[in-house]
């Protein structure tokens, strides 16, 4: 089988292309190295790699080459509070690199769509969050491009016949971080090991999720078919404060003195939803348990970056 994922240079794609290299498979992961790494791909050596936007007219002419069975898309900005200061940066790289990605797979023939979505498209919402909750009113730029693309993928769904898959990420960690609350605290107490500066107050609390057993969950939710639009959100067990992720950066580093500068909000910016919990039984139903809670999954995501970093300290 021939698969395309797009945002393949980045954390969860490179470790979603070594797994599916792993299986026998044939991958060409394509990223524009906005967030992704050439390094994370050094793993594999049968990848094939092609660096462009997936907006471009060449995207579509790869997947007219390549003829794929399957495409995990995974292209999207990421990084919630950049989307929020620039507001183009959703609209283009989360919505319309999902526009294009959908037409390119209708004009090559594809019909298999797995879609990393997100807990922000449900906004604020209180008790425990299942597939099925609305309405749902995103509170991020992030959020409602998400929306937006699950929106289309129902639509390609019923009107061009594309299979899609739609993962509800939750914060997923693990090696190769590029951004989020571990990545930047390990940077920045890096360069000062006598403060760190935290945005929020420390009380955002959120399930956390090792992206080997995101990986699981995604293996065992495409294992049946979509019909035709199959929705799964998924999670780790608990939830994880950013204060606890600042005193463990903070004892990984050996620096248990330096002082953690806390904001007066209880989010880190806006947009930012402080607080939600996942019903994952769907996912659990067909036999998905994640191996690690949300706070194993955090430390062992913490000892990797650390020890990732420590050669430039």
């Amino acid at each position: 089988m021939t698969t395309v994922i797009t945002g393949g240079a980045g954390f969860i794609g490179s470790r979603l292309a070594g797994r599916i290299l792993g299986k026998g498979g044939d991958v060409c992961a394509v990223d524009d190295l906005s967030l992704g790494r050439r390094e994370n791909l050094a793993p594999h050596p049968r990848l094939r790699f092609v660096h462009l936007d997936v907006c471009s007219p060449a995207f579509a002419s790869l997947l007219m080459d390549l003829r794929p069975e399957r495409v995990y898309h995974l292209a999207a900005n990421s990084d919630i509070l950049r989307g929020t200061a620039e507001p183009r940066t959703d609209l283009e790289r989360t919505f319309l690199t999902t526009a294009a990605t959908l037409e390119a797979m209708r004009a090559c023939g594809c019909r298999e769509l797995v879609f990393a979505s997100t807990s922000a498209i449900y906004g604020e919402a209180d008790g425990d969050l299942c597939e099925d909750h609305g309405p749902l009113l995103p509170i991020s730029l992030y959020g409602a491009a998400k929306l937006a693309s699950e929106a289309y993928l129902s639509a390609y769904a019923h009107l061009r016949g594309i299979r899609s898959w739609v993962f509800r990420f939750p914060n997923v960690v693990g090696p190769n971080l590029t951004h989020g609350a571990i990545h930047d605290f390990v940077q920045r107490l890096h360069v000062d090991r006598t403060r760190l500066r935290v945005l929020g107050d420390g009380s955002q609390r959120k399930p956390y999720l090792d992206v080997d057993d995101l990986l699981d969950a995604i293996d065992v939710g495409i294992s049946r078919p979509a019909q035709p639009l199959s929705t799964f959100n998924v999670a780790g067990e608990g939830a994880t404060t950013v204060r606890e992720i600042a005193e463990m950066v903070r004892a990984a580093l050996g620096v248990p003195d330096a002082l953690i500068e806390y904001g007066t909000e209880d989010r880190g910016w806006p947009g930012d939803v402080p607080h939600f919990s996942y019903d994952t039984s769907r996912i659990r139903s067909l036999g998905w348990k994640p191996r690690r809670s949300s706070t194993e999954a955090v430390m062992a995501a913490v000892e990797a970056e650390v020890k990732r970093c420590r050669p430039s300290s």
